[in-house]
């Protein structure tokens, strides 16, 4: 059973944690070095790949803008190929209606696709206590499926995993199959999960996944994966549920087509994901296969209270992850150190939208600003400025610690005071660059026990910047250089 406690407060305890686990540094290890290589060369070798994102950025916008209008759109054309729409305000909503889908069929087990929609609103252990058994088709969600745990990355569920944790893993679940099995080799333990997941296809009594857009023009669903699970899991069984939230929205089919160019690029480096899948109502009498019943709920839970507030452009995010394959903070502590769904700087403007800042505060501090997540990002999220905004708000509310507003209290007194500030700064820089000594480095500072206890800060110059150039310009005056 996959755990969905919120655990974002403890962000510093689980982050000293990753930090201690060996095993979670040597996968993390495989993160920096496969996928930012990988998105760099893509987009090197397509010369309208900026273009594209300027592009994707503005459909997103002009969908964001009219939102009520698509979604009533896509909802008609869902209804008039045969499909039905479920509105969902809230998590507790979607799972009451996926739940009532279930029983009006008796539903036993229940296939899925990789879903972080479903994970945010912690459908599996939701059908479990229910009585009905969630099958993780994705092998990254299965593996982590049966070790009980969430995922940590995006599209990468089990990237904090290594490769005889997977073996132990399916030593432990498959228990009814030889124990002298060879399980060594990548390829032995797909074969593996291939043959456990073939059947449960089968005995499928509906098929849930999610949405990576929806499309209003034609009410279609359309979901992109790498190893086609999610193509079994809406065709096989007689009922197919997608969940969705609401921002997946696109107008037009040439709209999702220009994003998508984007998305496995910033994603995986791949120029298209290996199956991009297209679904439009329920099976129709000449088609070959397909479900009885398609099923749409579309999910709010926060996002309208997102929109005209300055977290609206992150609903722009098409949850490629190239944000938290570039993130120095996220190569060190991995996703699951952030505490709920949504890792890296997605998750750390997400998050306090979803949940609140008061449980989520720790997240939008971690961070080096150093705008990598910006500048890869294929939708343009200006995620450091969103950052700043929940700083804002946790220090308008008294949220972050008394230590650093009393400190930022201080520095604003002397900084809206120029003349004692000058004063102070001539006083302090000169001992701060004494006690820096002959390499410069400060190993100890007070107040600055959490800087100086993993890192030394660099020991500024003995004069300020201002003071420099006061004297620069003074000796050009005097016609010296």
């Amino acid at each position: 059973m996959t755990q969905h406690t919120i655990t974002s407060p403890a962000f510093k305890e689980n982050a000293r944690a990753a930090l201690n686990n060996t095993q979670l540094q040597r996968a993390l290890g495989n993160v920096e070095q496969g996928f930012i290589a990988k998105r760099s060369l893509a987009a090197d070798a397509l010369p309208e790949f900026d273009a594209l994102r300027d592009n994707a950025r503005d459909i997103k916008n002009h969908s964001l803008e009219h939102l009520d209008l698509y979604l009533e759109a896509y909802e008609a054309k869902v209804i008039e190929t045969g499909g039905h729409v479920h509105w969902a305000q809230t998590a507790e909503d979607a799972r009451g209606i996926v739940l009532d889908i279930c029983r009006k069929v008796d539903a036993k087990i229940v296939t899925k696709s990789k879903s972080m929609i479903t994970e945010e609103i912690g459908l599996n252990d939701f059908l479990e206590k229910s009585g009905i058994a969630p099958i993780e088709t994705d092998l990254g969600e299965y593996i982590i499926q049966l070790r009980g745990e969430a995922p940590s990355h995006i599209i990468a569920p089990a990237v904090h995993v290594n490769k005889d944790e997977v073996e132990e893993a399916f030593r432990k679940a498959h228990d009814y199959l030889p124990g002298n099995r060879e399980l060594e080799e990548p390829e032995q333990l797909l074969d593996e999960a291939r043959r456990v997941l073939r059947a449960k296809y089968f005995e499928a009594d509906i098929g849930i996944t999610g949405a990576n857009f929806l499309v209003a023009e034609t009410g279609t669903s359309i979901v992109v994966t790498n190893e086609g699970n999610a193509d079994l899991t809406q065709t096989l069984p007689r009922i197919h549920v997608v969940i969705a939230s609401i921002e997946k929205i696109v107008p037009t089919l040439e709209d999702s087509a220009q994003i998508l160019r984007v998305l496995a690029r910033s994603a995986t480096g791949q120029e298209s994901s290996v199956y991009t899948t297209f679904s439009t109502g329920p099976r129709r009498p000449d088609d070959p296969d397909g479900p009885d019943q398609y099923h749409v709920i579309l999910l709010d839970n926060g996002r309208s209270a997102m929109l005209g507030t300055e977290f609206q452009e992150m609903l722009r995010c098409i949850r490629c992850g190239a944000c938290m394959n570039h993130c120095p903070v996220y190569h060190a502590v991995g996703g699951h150190a952030y505490g709920w769904v949504y890792p890296g700087p997605m998750g750390a403007v997400l998050t306090p939208s979803l949940i609140g800042v008061d449980k989520s505060g720790h997240l939008p501090n971690a961070s080096t600003f150093c705008g990598r997540c910006e500048s890869v990002c294929p939708m343009r999220i200006p995620l450091p400025k969103m950052m700043r905004h929940w700083r804002e708000r946790e220090f308008e509310r008294g949220l972050n610690p008394a230590t650093a507003r009393y400190g930022l209290k201080f520095w604003a007194y002397f900084a809206k005071r120029p003349r004692l500030y000058h004063f102070a700064a001539a006083f302090g820089l000169p001992l701060l660059a004494f006690f820096g000594g002959r390499k410069r480095r400060l190993r100890k500072l007070p107040f600055a026990g959490g800087w100086t206890r993993h890192r030394d800060l660099p020991a500024p110059q003995t004069k300020s910047f201002l003071q420099q150039w006061q004297k620069h310009e003074a000796r050009r005056r005097g016609g010296r250089t």
